[in-house]
């Protein structure tokens, strides 16, 4: 079965041991979210992130009443009038059908690929679809099967391409940084070796919560932390994949970004526990 000692080893890398690393990191998130005074920037920042969230979900929807609204009621109006000659100079209902169809259709893949608005959080837009990409993994180990999480990593690869490639069509910006999917997406890619190890020593996929167990966590968030490293510092060939074509080229930069994690891991995967 499979131990603590191989997770417990990557503190090594650093030259440390998990009980100081485990003490490192909870100093590191109780500086970050309490800093030297009782208004952290940290948490004006998150409380004003999240309000803007909120608005962005309820925006989304005012706007797709309205333009319901105004697509379908106008139309109808006009071919009721009197003299019934105003349709000559007005739209046909079906073509505003078709284009509030459109709208809707844009609408929703631009709500997808901000990672479900959270994309729209205005500082560490990345992160936050980091955290989001950390459900994703959890939900296609759920299952337990090999298949479905491979065949489910890779078809997420695939659907960030083609929605990320939509998504800078309709916003008609290069790799907006809003958009976020490729984040989600390319997680689980992060975790592949680990996954992949477990599985030949145990001959199953581990459960959600063993990456979330006292013994893992720290290796959890190294593996994240690594991801997000590699994601904005870019080592070649991550920065030069961003000039693939459309959605290729807003994804493929995080799912390299996710393969130099794997490196990383195995190194610590590969290293004994014990000094």
């Amino acid at each position: 079965m499979e131990t603590a000692a191989p997770v417990e080893a990557m503190p090594r890398i650093f030259g440390l041991s998990g009980g100081e690393l485990e003490l490192m990191l909870i100093a590191v998130v109780m500086l970050i979210l309490f800093g030297a005074d009782k208004n952290s920037p940290f948490l004006r920042g998150l409380e004003e992130a999240i309000k803007r969230f909120w608005r962005a979900c309820r925006g989304s929807g005012r706007e797709i009443g309205e333009s319901l609204g105004a697509g379908l009621g106008k139309p109808v109006a006009d071919a009721l009038t009197h003299s019934n000659q105003t349709w000559e100079i007005q739209d046909p209902p079906a073509l505003r059908l078709r284009q509030i169809r459109k709208q809707m259709k844009n609408r929703f893949i631009v709500w997808i690929a901000q990672g479900f608005a959270v994309g729209r959080i205005p500082f560490a837009a990345g992160t936050f679809g980091s955290m989001v990409g950390l459900l994703w993994f959890v939900l296609l180990l759920l299952p337990g099967s090999p298949w479905f999480y491979v065949g489910g990593s890779v078809a997420g690869i695939f659907l960030s391409v083609w929605l990320c490639g939509a998504a800078e069509e309709v916003l008609h910006q290069t790799d907006p940084p809003s958009v976020v999917l490729d984040e989600i997406m390319a997680m689980p890619v992060c975790f592949a070796v680990w996954v992949g190890r477990f599985f030949f020593a145990n001959g199953s996929l581990p459960a959600p919560l063993y990456f979330f167990e006292r013994h893992t966590w720290p290796m959890t968030v190294g593996v994240f932390v690594a991801f997000r490293l590699f994601d904005v510092a870019k080592p070649w060939p991550v920065r030069q994949s961003q000039k693939l074509p459309g959605g290729w080229g807003v994804t493929a930069d995080d799912v390299l970004a996710a393969l130099y994690v794997n490196l990383l891991a195995a190194l610590a995967l590969l290293l004994p526990a014990g000094r």
